[in-house]
């Protein structure tokens, strides 16, 4: 019965809310990462893709990514010990003393002019791909939302400013998990998100819970939704202001301490002038996004993972124009 309900709940979301004669809305996604790189890329852009096929909702036009260079990484040296280290320490310390020596050893001065070389074709390409995210050519090619999927880092893109003018003016903006751990050098894009991430523990289960019921990205679920795993982020709470936007999901609890009561954020939206933004925090773990059940190492079950594609697929429809939805903040759900 669960499983039937969890079908219906998802072709339900993905059914079009318009009419058969209206153009799907065209969207790009972004993967670049100059940080860390989730290996849940892969499966972030397959499900995307199959949520747009299946809902026609929107259309994807076009994926900016990253040139596959991979560039030689000097090794680093393991952190010393603490003083009060016991043996087991001091004996996986010696080994890994070993094993950076070895390494080191490789890194001739050929090797090192090798990956300099690498990153800075990387770079290039970076740069060239990011091109993509002019406003210029976004309006060029009539794009109506970009998703940012596990971005990380500084990205190059060529007119900051200018890309978050063209959100405000009218456009749709989507951040998924590390989106949040991007730019965090650029104020107009953290004062555009909402939040910036700062750290986050061990993989933990989430027992979430919906600030708003009735928004398209709670994705039918309701006023629970139990994880079983997932990378839950902390955000710096000078970039997390609940008076301008609207919370969807979040704990009632520190994510790596049930015992700590508070609030903490997980997703939400907001409108900045006449451009729409929503964002989750959910999106580590492959086994959230595919709803595959033969995916290897799967922790969450095929019915959570279409839970959570019901959920990115009411924000996407709601930040796109095509669901109502309220972006009222509400600063005192707890």
């Amino acid at each position: 019965m669960k499983r039937l309900l969890s079908t219906l709940l998802l072709a339900a979301l993905v059914a079009p809310a318009f009419t058969a004669s209206a153009e799907p809305k065209r969207v790009v996604i972004c993967t670049v990462t100059t940080g860390f790189r989730h290996s849940s890329i892969a499966e972030a852009e397959k499900t995307l893709q199959k949520l747009a096929d299946e809902s026609k909702a929107f259309t994807i036009v076009e994926y900016v990514r990253q040139p596959d260079i991979q560039v030689p990484k000097k090794p680093n040296k393991p952190k010393d010990l603490a003083k009060d280290a016991d043996d087991k320490a001091k004996e996986r310390y010696a080994k890994d003393l070993v094993k950076y020596e070895a390494e080191l050893a490789k890194w001739t001065p050929e090797v090192e002019q090798a990956a300099k070389a690498a990153q800075a074709r990387l770079d290039a390409g970076v740069k060239t791909a990011l091109a993509a995210l002019d406003p210029k050519h976004l309006e060029a090619q009539k794009i109506d939302g970009v998703i940012f999927a596990n971005t990380t880092g500084d990205l190059p893109l060529p007119d900051l400013d200018g890309f978050v003018n063209w959100v405000k003016a009218g456009h749709a903006f989507i951040g998924m998990h590390s989106a949040s751990d991007t730019f965090h050098k650029f104020d107009g894009y953290k004062q555009l998100l909402q939040g910036q991430f700062q750290t986050h523990g061990k993989q933990v289960p989430a027992d979430l819970v919906a600030a708003d019921t009735a928004h398209p990205a709670n994705g039918g679920i309701g006023e629970k939704w139990d994880i079983k795993q997932e990378e839950i982020y902390e955000f710096k709470e000078s970039s997390h202001d609940r008076a301008k936007l609207r919370a969807l999901w979040y704990l009632r609890h520190h994510p790596q301490d049930p015992a700590a009561a508070g609030y903490a954020p997980v997703s939400w939206v907001r409108e900045d002038g006449k451009g729409r933004v929503f964002y989750t925090a959910l999106g580590h773990r492959e086994d959230l996004w595919s709803d595959d059940p033969a995916l290897p190492n799967r922790v969450n079950t095929p019915e959570i993972s279409k839970q959570f594609q019901a959920h990115i697929l009411g924000g996407i429809k709601w930040a796109l124009g095509l669901a109502e939805g309220s972006a009222t903040p509400n600063p005192t759900v707890k």
